[in-house]
């Protein structure tokens, strides 16, 4: 799919270059070639004012046959020097977009336009890699199709003066947008169309076409088990429960293994403590978390990274029935803590227990939970930023620092000894699963610590950022795959 080369020619032939025009009015070698093969245009149109610097902005003009490459395109950089890794990622993206409409499948980029102190080629090369293959994604819909065939990017061609390894740069990048894209698809997935024994099969495919050592449990290994917490979420639906493990051994010897748990809950209606008719159709998204655990574990199958990876997800429909879990109800965890239910719809917190105790159970040495968990994440960070909870600064400055790298933010939030006083609030069990609205988010990953016990632990509440209501530069509207880059990030970059 990418190819790298070192100068742009007359007889070479694309379907459309790409040339980054700055502030500064200098042009990289790349343009600079392109202008004098197009005997000055690139400086005429600026003298007219038809080409724009702004960043972000995109003009397109024809050759003419001056060059066997018939459309120039040109974006605008604003100045240069003060590009970073996130203008970089939506530019990708704006150029993504506009070749996706404009059916483009062989595009060519003047990559050396990009580069600043900062950034490197090789670095761009990633981010290009990772920003048209996000920008490009579609929703799946199931409208009646038109007969219009489907035309796609199929080659990508960086020009570039860098010795860099531009080609397997850009692979990286697309093997990180390639989990995220079907964290995306996941999440979008109607939910008669995803229920947990779809979900298995995902997994399922995963483990065929990767390697992955799969196993699934049962509702009757969950009751062997003593998975009570789970097993209470799924009493209200006639669809089965499952628990699905995903392995990825990279190393000769099983050591320092991180744990990914996603929370798998394929529609929430809140079970007796029922939700408001009004966007309860988007409580499709609520196995978002198990969405980013499959995602990354899509993206380190194609990576193949010397780590040790466990993926735990236990999935489950939050429903109505005459069975169903009620308010006052009290179950028992697999760690034989017990939980008064004061909220049906506190239900993520209640499979993710059972979830860390197992993988804990499995030999990692480290968690991270990710997990549509709470509307009070939502008040309190937007749609911008993930929730953290963490028992370990170390750890929790890992991820942090992974998300940093994919632009994927993180905020970590206070867990002192108040917060989990009001987890002990019951008058009949140990743990009490919704103490109150006060410190909510809080309250509901620090009832998941207490199942973790010493193992290092961050749990990410990602109710606000797995769904956005309006496109953005590297996506459509609907799921946005929040995580699944971290969580590959933290993978590769883990020692």
């Amino acid at each position: 799919m990418y190819t790298q080369a070192g100068q742009f020619s007359k007889e070479t032939t694309h379907d459309v270059l790409v040339v980054g025009l700055s502030k500064n009015g200098h042009l990289d070698s790349g343009a600079a070639t392109v202008n004098t093969l197009i005997n000055g245009q690139l400086d005429e149109l600026k003298k007219q004012g038809l080409l724009s610097t702004d960043k972000g902005e995109l003009r397109s003009f024809f050759t003419f046959g001056q060059a066997n490459t018939p459309t120039i395109l040109t974006l605008g950089l604003g100045s240069k020097d003060e590009l970073t890794t996130e203008d970089i990622r939506e530019l990708a993206g704006k150029i993504g977009k506009k070749a996706k409409a404009d059916r483009v499948t062989n595009l060519a980029i003047s990559l050396d336009a990009f580069t600043n102190d900062s950034l490197s080629s090789q670095e761009i090369a990633f981010l290009f890699g990772e920003g048209l293959a996000l920008s490009t994604y579609e929703v799946v819909d199931y409208k009646e199709k038109s007969n219009k065939p489907d035309k796609q990017l199929e080659s990508i061609t960086f020009y570039s003066e860098s010795a860099d390894q531009l080609v397997e740069a850009a692979t990286e990048g697309r093997a990180y947008a390639t989990g995220a894209n079907y964290t995306r698809t996941l999440v979008n997935t109607p939910a008669n169309l995803l229920t947990p024994t779809d979900l298995a099969g995902e997994a399922e495919k995963l483990a065929d076409k990767y390697g992955f050592k799969l196993e699934v449990l049962e509702e009757e290994d969950m009751k062997r088990l003593g998975m009570g917490a789970l097993l209470a979420v799924t009493a209200g639906s006639d669809q089965p429960a499952k628990l699905i493990v995903l392995t990825y051994q990279g190393t000769d010897k099983w050591e320092n293994a991180i744990g990914l748990v996603g929370k798998g809950i394929t529609f929430d209606a809140g079970g007796i403590s029922l939700k408001p008719a009004a966007g309860m159709h988007e409580m499709k998204m609520d196995m978002g978390g198990a969405g980013a655990v499959l995602g990354a574990m899509e993206s380190i199958g194609q990576l193949k990274p010397d780590v040790n990876v466990v993926a735990v997800i236990p999935s489950a429909e939050n429903m109505i029935n005459g069975s169903a879990l009620k308010p006052g109800d009290v179950v028992r965890a697999m760690t034989g803590k017990t939980i008064e239910i004061r909220n049906t719809d506190a239900e993520g917190r209640l499979i993710l227990a059972d979830a860390v105790a197992y993988a804990r159970q499995l030999g990692v040495d480290y968690l991270v939970d990710v997990a549509t968990l709470t509307g009070a994440v939502v008040v309190a960070l937007g749609d911008y930023t993930t929730g953290a909870i963490t028992n370990n600064d170390a750890w929790m400055k890992k991820v942090t620092e992974a998300s940093e790298v994919v632009g994927e933010w993180i905020w970590q939030l206070p867990s002192h000894k108040p917060y989990k006083k009001m987890l002990a609030t019951s008058n009949v069990a140990d743990l009490n699963n919704a103490p109150g609205r006060a410190g909510g988010s809080i309250t509901a990953g620090l009832f998941i610590g207490e199942f973790v016990e010493d193992t290092p632990w961050v749990h990410l509440d990602i109710a606000g950022t797995a769904w956005q209501d309006k496109a953005t530069a590297n996506g459509p509207a609907g799921a946005t795959g929040a995580m699944a880059r971290t969580l590959t990030r933290l993978v590769v970059s883990h020692t």
